[in-house]
C-alpha cells in the first residue's frame, strides 16, 4: 500500500509543521532585516504570490503523478517532454549547488563569533576555509549513507535552528517592550518600498527564494487524512508559522542593530550580540554562535543527497552519461556528489575574489535565484498544461476554481517570479561598494545561460545506452 496506513494518516498541524521545517532558515532574516519597514511589503509579496501558488499546484501535481517518481523532473516532463523536464530537475540542483557557499558562508560568520574574533566575521580567508571544510566532511557524511546523514541532520536542525529562532525572538520582543530605541524606524517610514529607485528593492528575488521548497513537502499530500480539505488548512498554517516567525524575526534584529551596519552572512550574530549584552548576557554569545553554525551545518547535510538523487534519478531514462549516476556501496551517487563538491568550491572561491564579503554572498544568493525562479516558471506553467492535456488523470486535491482557478494561480505566480528577476537586474542599494550595474548583470545573465546551456548539450548529446536501472534507498 502506497503511503501511510489509515490511522497514521498525516494532520493538519503535522504537516503544517513539516513545510515549516522546509522552507524555514534562519539565514534570511538578515537580508529581511536590512530593508528596513518595507520587510513587510517583502514578506507579503513573497508569500501571496509565490508560496502560496507554489504550494497549491505542487500539491495538485504530486498527487496525480505520485506513482512516476514524482518532483518536478516527472511533472514538466509529462507536460513538455524530456527535455524540458531534465532542464527542471537540472536547474533545482544547480540552484542547490549555487546555495551551498551561501548557507555556509552564514554558519562561518556565526563559528567567528564561536572562536570571539570579530575579525574573522568579515575575513574572505576564513569564509572560504571554512565553506570548504565543512562542505566535504558533510559531503563524507552523506557517502556512509542516508542512514547516519539523516541521524546528523536531524540532531543539528533542532538545536541550531529552532533554539536560536525563539530565542531572538523572545529577545528582539524584549528589547522593543522595554523602550529601546527601533532602528529601522529611523531610517524607514512606509511599508512600501521606494520604487524610483530599482536598486532599492532588487533584494526581492533574494527574499521570494526564502520561501522556495514547498514543492518538496507537496509529495506527502497523499498521505494526508483529507487532502481535498486538510491540505489548503495545513498550507494554510504553516504559510501563517513562516510568516510570522521571519517578521518578528527581522523586526527583533531590525530593532537593535541599523540597517546599514547588518551583514548578510553574519547579521544573525550581529542581532544577538547586541541583544544579549544589552540584557547582561553577552557571554553565551559563542554558544550562540555554536549553535548557529550547527543549524547551518544540518541543513547543508540535509540537502547534499537531495537534489543530486533527482538528477541521478533521470539516468532511469537516459538523461545523464552513465558515469554521473555511479553509486557506492552505500547506495549514494558518489560520482555527482565529487562534481557538486568541485562547483562548490569553485564558487566559494568568489569570496576571495570578491573584497566584501557581504557583496559575495550576495552575488551568490542572486545566482541561486534567477535558476530556481525559471524553474518554477516551468513549474506553473506544468499546472496549467496538465490540466488540459492530462484532464483523465486523478488528483486527490486539484487547485480549486477548475481550470480559471488554475489559469489565475499560475498567473499570479508568473507575474510575481518576473517581477522578482526583473528587479534582479539591479544593484542593490542596501551594498553601497557593490560592482557596477553593467558587470553585475553580465554576470547574472552569463551564470544563468551557462546553466541553461550546460543542461541541453547533455540533453542533445544523449544515447540511448545511457539508460540506467537504479535501485533507489
Amino acid at each position: 500500500m502506497n503511503g501511510l496506513s489509515t490511522n497514521k494518516k498525516l494532520g493538519v498541524f503535522v504537516l503544517a509543521m513539516m513545510n515549516v521545517a522546509v522552507v524555514m532558515s534562519l539565514r534570511g532574516i538578515p537580508m529581511i532585516a536590512k530593508t528596513g519597514l518595507p520587510m513587510i511589503f517583502f514578506l507579503l509579496f513573497s508569500v501571496l504570490v509565490f508560496l502560496i501558488p507554489v504550494s497549491l499546484i505542487s500539491a495538485e501535481l504530486a498527487t496525480g503523478w505520485y506513482n512516476k517518481g514524482g518532483g518536478v523532473y516527472q511533472w514538466v516532463k509529462e507536460a513538455f517532454g524530456d527535455r524540458c523536464g531534465f532542464l527542471a530537475i537540472w536547474l533545482q540542483w544547480m540552484q542547490n549547488v549555487i546555495w551551498f557557499p551561501t548557507v555556509l558562508a552564514f554558519a562561518a560568520g556565526a563559528l567567528g563569533y564561536l572562536f570571539l574574533q570579530p575579525t574573522l566575521v568579515n575575513s574572505n580567508v576564513f569564509t572560504f576555509f571554512m565553506i570548504i571544510i565543512i562542505y566535504w566532511v558533510a559531503t563524507l557524511v552523506n557517502l556512509r549513507g542516508l542512514k547516519l546523514a539523516g541521524k546528523v541532520t536531524t540532531s543539528l536542525v533542532i538545536i541550531g535552528t529552532i533554539i536560536p529562532a525563539i530565542l531572538i525572538i523572545v529577545l528582539g520582543v524584549l528589547w522593543i517592550a522595554m523602550g529601546n530605541p527601533i532602528e529601522f524606524l529611523k531610517t524607514s517610514h512606509s511599508i512600501i518600498p521606494d520604487f524610483s529607485n530599482f536598486g532599492n528593492i532588487s533584494f526581492l528575488a533574494g527574499i521570494v527564494l526564502l520561501f522556495a521548497g514547498m514543492e518538496v513537502s507537496a509529495a506527502h499530500v497523499r498521505e494526508v487524512r483529507n487532502p481535498r480539505k486538510d491540505y489548503p488548512k495545513a498550507i494554510l498554517l504553516s504559510v501563517l508559522i513562516i510568516f510570522v516567525l521571519f517578521l518578528i524575526g527581522s523586526i527583533a534584529l531590525a530593532a537593535a542593530v541599523p540597517a546599514d551596519v547588518i551583514n548578510l552572512d553574519s547579521g544573525l550574530m550581529q542581532g544577538f550580540k547586541v541583544l544579549l549584552n544589552n540584557f547582561g548576557i553577552g557571554i553565551l554569545l559563542p554558544f550562540i554562535g555554536l549553535l548557529v553554525a550547527c543549524g547551518a551545518v544540518g541543513g547543508v547535510i540535509a540537502w547534499i543527497a537531495g537534489p543530486s538523487k533527482g538528477v541521478c534519478h533521470t539516468a532511469e531514462f537516459g538523461d545523464i552519461p552513465p558515469i554521473m549516476s555511479k553509486r557506492n556501496k552505500a547506495g549514494v551517487q558518489i560520482n555527482l556528489l565529487i562534481i557538486q563538491g568541485l562547483i562548490v568550491t569553485a564558487l566559494a572561491s568568489l569570496f576571495l575574489i570578491i573584497p566584501s564579503v557581504n557583496d559575495a554572498f550576495f552575488i551568490l544568493t542572486i545566482l541561486t535565484a534567477v535558476p530556481y525562479l525559471i524553474m518554477y516558471l516551468m513549474l506553473f506553467a506544468t499546472g496549467v498544461k496538465l490540466r488540459y492535456s492530462h484532464p483523465e488523470v486523478e488528483r486527490a486535491y486539484k487547485v480549486p476554481g477548475g481550470n480559471a482557478g488554475m489559469w489565475l494561480l499560475s498567473g499570479v505566480g508568473t507575474g510575481g517570479i518576473l517581477f522578482a528577476i526583473v528587479f534582479a537586474l539591479f544593484p542593490p542599494a542596501q551594498l553601497p561598494h557593490f560592482m557596477s550595474q553593467g558587470v553585475y548583470v553580465a554576470l547574472i545573465i552569463g551564470v544563468t545561460a551557462a546553466i541553461i546551456l550546460a543542461a541541453l548539450i547533455i540533453n542533445y548529446k544523449k544515447k540511448p545506452g545511457w539508460t540506467v536501472k537504479t535501485v533507489e534507498d
